[in-house]
């Protein structure tokens, strides 16, 4: 989940789509510009099975001088000994 945060940060597209799971890969990814990222707090990992783990995190930014949230509880999958990013989901209503 951090090398992720920090391809959005970096902007590396490229990292992204090769961690991003082939079965939910987007075709390209887009950045919005002046988008800045001010720092990402995991809230929990939980290993689901030998190759399946969840992540939830926030992570905090800032664009036109209003801060932003986004908070997402992250699949991933491990094939072939990598870990791949599937698809996440917003935090439950409180």
């Amino acid at each position: 989940m951090r090398s992720r945060y920090s391809a959005f940060v970096l902007q590396r597209a490229d990292y992204l789509l090769a961690t991003w799971h082939p079965r939910t890969r987007p075709a390209r990814i887009d950045f919005e510009p002046g988008l800045r990222w001010l720092g990402l707090s995991v809230q929990q990992h939980q290993q689901v099975d030998e190759h399946h783990a969840t992540v939830s995190f926030v992570a905090r930014s800032k664009l036109g001088g209003r801060a932003t949230r986004l908070q997402e509880t992250s699949r991933f999958s491990l094939e072939d000994g990598r870990w791949f990013y599937v698809d996440g989901d917003p935090p439950p209503p409180r």
